[in-house]
């Protein structure tokens, strides 16, 4: 195991909690306090900490995405299926008038799209879970961005399947499997850093203060004016993430 930890950067103990908490398969036994551990042990290592460092979900999501991974004769698009499931804990759904509302709203916008979407996605729960908040919180311009952002996650979306199908070009469907999974949860976190990068470089497009009309040349009767500062962002500088 210590091997192990050299190679990957992580601690022996860190090993042993994933063991225990079965992301890891256990090694071969070679003798009775001594197990062997190869190559995929380690590519598995860089996948759990990917799922949980870097795409943000707590050990029991990353348990569920790598148990799906693991599920013999499932086709892509339900490893896809299974994974989201494994993702999101499950909730109860509101029985409320206002949820019941943003829930329809959703499956509206959807049907305008023409997305084939089954009924038990979590994502029509979520979706709707946020269009409730921001009625309660009296955002209806935002919550008018439904559509634009759902014809954004298409485009997302496509890039996604595009990334899939072009790891299985020659067949291997396991390549095509772990890069949708990957692509799910890892790619998630991308987009969000791309659209907080995005949402800077417009507000300077269009809220950033600019530099007034250009003074008249100076004349010897008329002294120059004094040089304004140049104009500063009034975009933070600071791209940390919470």
């Amino acid at each position: 195991m210590k091997e192990l930890s050299d190679a990957s950067g992580v601690p022996v103990a860190t090993i042993k909690f994933y063991l225990r908490e079965r992301l890891l398969p256990a090694g071969e036994r070679t003798q009775p306090n001594q197990s062997q551990y190869t190559d995929v042990h380690l590519r598995r290592i860089k996948l759990i900490r990917a799922l949980i460092e870097v795409g943000g979900l707590s050990v029991a999501g990353a348990r569920g995405v790598i148990a799906v991974l693991d599920l013999p004769g499932q086709s892509v698009h339900n490893v896809l299926g299974l994974a989201q499931h494994a993702m999101i804990p499950p909730t109860p759904t509101p029985d409320t008038a206002e949820f019941r509302a943003a829930r329809d709203q959703v499956q509206d916008t959807l049907g305008r799209l023409g997305w084939d979407v089954s009924p038990n996605n979590p994502g029509l729960h979520g979706a709707a879970t946020v269009l409730r908040t921001m009625a309660e919180l009296d955002q209806p311009r935002l919550a008018d961005l439904l559509e634009p952002y759902a014809r954004a996650a298409e485009m997302a979306a496509a890039a996604d399947l595009d990334a899939v199908t072009g790891a299985g070009a020659g067949g291997d469907r396991d390549a095509m499997v772990e890069t949708a999974v990957i692509g799910m949860v890892v790619g998630e976190s991308l987009l969000l850093h791309l659209r907080r990068l995005a949402q800077e470089h417009v507000s300077v497009q269009r809220l950033a203060k600019r530099p007034g009309p250009r003074p008249a040349a100076a004349t010897a009767a008329s002294p120059r004016p004094a040089t304004s500062p140049p104009a500063i962002s009034t975009v933070p500088t600071d791209r940390s993430t919470p």
